[in-house]
């Protein structure tokens, strides 16, 4: 990884107040353009909601930001200073965490080893071989999760026997114990039932309430309104803007994402047919 801290400091949208900023991004594969000069800018303890239906881009900007793309033209910046990440870990040290729609989560795994897959904290077996501490794994995990609102039966259970709304929270509060200062969410209640999706984004509110910036990726407006400041809006790889959320209503929101147009005259459409 590269910083260049010279170029960051001759910044006119450079701040103290952001702590990730993407300026003029553009993602190439060849002849396809999947982003075109997108800006996004994360303000320090703010939820950054980034719209988009499929195909705007999304999934992109997220392998962009997370380190697995490097961008072909535009900047990269952390708490003011440019980067050039050329792998996810060096994303993850500068506490850039992502957490996927498929959550990186092994179903036979138990709740502690997954938690701590990669960090494994270990002990010394006779004096002399390390192996992965389980007592330490365990009581760490289970208290770290209880922290987040999260409650466990065991930390010895398997992951696969957890719903799909605690394994998104365990994934998420993974990522917030290990030091995350911006935390990236694809989709995260996509695949999640009413209650589950509330779960989620109570964790966001609580993530928020800790000083750890969000970027929420969803394509579902009515999870992102609630809980976001502010909303970043990609249409086929390119940005149509960001708004404040006291500048924008949610249907406005919904109008400017693709298809909302559609969608609402179809509302009305059968809404008038219903009254006739």
């Amino acid at each position: 990884m590269t910083v260049n801290s010279n170029n960051s400091n001759r910044a006119d949208a450079a701040s103290d107040d952001y702590i990730l900023q993407l300026e003029g991004i553009s993602k190439f594969f060849g002849s396809v353009i999947s982003l075109q000069d997108v800006t996004l800018r994360l303000r320090r303890g703010e939820v950054h909601c980034l719209l988009g239906d499929n195909g705007a881009g999304k999934s992109t900007l997220i392998k962009t930001l997370a380190g697995v793309h490097q961008p072909n033209r535009g900047r990269y910046l952390i708490e003011g200073k440019e980067v050039h990440f050329k792998s996810p870990r060096e994303a993850l040290d500068m506490g850039i965490a992502t957490v996927y729609q498929d959550l990186a989560l092994v179903p036979l795994m138990s709740v502690a080893r997954n938690f701590f897959a990669g960090r494994e904290p270990t002990r010394k077996w006779l004096g002399v071989f390390p192996v992965m501490d389980m007592q330490h794994a365990a009581k760490v995990s289970v208290e770290k999760l209880a922290e987040m609102g999260i409650h466990v039966r065991s930390p010895h259970q398997p992951i696969g026997t957890m719903s799909g709304g605690e394994r998104q929270c365990l994934a998420i509060a993974r990522a917030i114990h290990f030091g995350a200062k911006v935390l990236i969410l694809d989709e995260p209640t996509a695949a999640l039932g009413v209650k589950q999706s509330c779960n989620v984004l109570k964790l966001i509110h609580t993530a928020r309430a800790r000083g750890i910036s969000v970027i929420f990726i969803t394509h579902n407006v009515h999870h992102a309104y609630p809980i976001g400041d502010s909303f970043t809006l990609l249409n086929r790889g390119q940005s149509m803007g960001t708004f404040a959320k006291n500048g924008v209503s949610k249907e406005e929101v919904l109008d400017m994402m693709a298809g909302g147009t559609e969608i609402q005259g179809l509302v009305d459409e059968l809404e008038g047919r219903a009254a006739a």
